[in-house]
């Protein structure tokens, strides 16, 4: 039996989380669906809606669905820390460093950026403050910052800021490498390297593959294993290049594969993080949202979303993505 003030106090709870609830409904934003080809409907239905899981984070990005934990984890890179989200917990510091584990103070993107899970299950980073790619050195559910570096450096030179990474089936990684997280940018003194990479970890060794893509950032390969397509987030020339494999894994037959030049007045952002579905489409954060184009380079659909889109993950079963959307995290049930 609940007595006067517990009863009282029971009512104040849920009007909080009336309000509560109410608010975050309110704070999602309102999405647009945009089919340029009827096979669109079959991948969004018409009216999906986004969700607003997290907020407050300083510049999301990397973001990565664990089916096995049931988590989806994300950096954010202003503050060099990973964070979890879970159905029952919502946000949850995951690690901390992420992507810097220097003494002297700095600031810009020093956290980690792109993330992904190898072969063997093992959290991967890309840590722009350290300049290297590492991988975790704890299990996924028992997450520690001690980091075991796998790219440090090519041919002696420090990497800029390497930025997102893809998987082959047989522990291959490739990764790129734009100026991004140094202070300065492009003129940062301690840039060591007068290019822009895209990069191949093979066997413990690292081999640079192209200079050829000014901004290299966001990177998938192809079902099948035999094409990657990559982002060029430069604004000038926002267009995503897709290069063959050869049998070791190097490129060849660079093309483009489709530009974001057209997208339209009031459109803000450049090509960035992207993943491939089994299907072979290509869903991209680029000017406006998510880009949906299919393996052939036809522009199947757009997801228009406020904000800039920087990146996103899918569900096991890839009904739902989750979208690093500046300062918070989106869900989105496509289907």
């Amino acid at each position: 039996m609940l007595t006067p003030l517990k009863r009282l106090s029971s009512v104040a709870a849920l009007l909080i989380a009336g309000v509560a609830s109410s608010y975050a409904q309110n704070n999602n934003p309102a999405i647009k669906i945009e089919a340029a080809d009827p096979s669109f409907n079959k991948l969004v239905n018409t009216d999906a809606k986004a969700e607003v899981i997290a907020t407050g984070i300083m510049w999301s990005e990397g973001p990565v669905w664990v089916e096995k934990h049931k988590m989806l984890l994300f950096s954010e890179v202003r503050n060099n820390t990973v964070y979890k989200w879970t159905e029952e917990k919502g946000k949850e510091v995951y690690l901390k460093p992420s992507g810097y584990t220097g003494t002297i103070p700095r600031g810009g993107e020093m956290g980690s950026n792109g993330l992904g899970l190898n072969n063997q299950g093992q959290l991967v980073l890309c840590q722009d403050g350290d300049r290297v790619v590492s991988i975790m050195d704890a299990p996924l559910d028992k997450p520690q910052p001690k980091y075991i570096p796998i790219a440090k450096n090519y041919n002696g030179k420090k990497f800029d800021s390497p930025n997102d990474l893809a998987f082959m089936s047989n522990g291959d990684i490739y990764f790129t490498d734009p100026f991004y997280g140094l202070e300065k940018g492009q003129n940062d003194p301690l840039k060591e390297e007068k290019y822009q990479g895209v990069y191949l970890i093979s066997k413990g060794k690292v081999t640079l593959l192209t200079t050829e893509i000014t901004n290299p950032n966001g990177i998938g390969i192809f079902p099948g294993e035999k094409k990657i397509v990559i982002a060029n987030s430069n604004p000038a020339n926002p267009v995503w290049y897709t290069y063959d494999l050869d049998k070791n894994g190097l490129f060849t037959n660079k093309q483009i594969f489709f530009t974001a030049k057209t997208s339209g007045p009031g459109f803000f952002g450049s090509p960035d993080g992207l993943k491939i579905d089994k299907a072979g489409n290509v869903w991209a954060s680029g000017p406006g949202g998510i880009w949906v184009i299919n393996k052939e380079g036809k522009l199947l659909g757009k997801i228009i979303i406020p904000d800039l889109a920087s990146n996103l993950s899918f569900s096991a079963d890839e009904k739902t993505i989750y979208v690093t959307n500046n300062s918070r995290v989106l869900r989105i049930k496509l289907r």
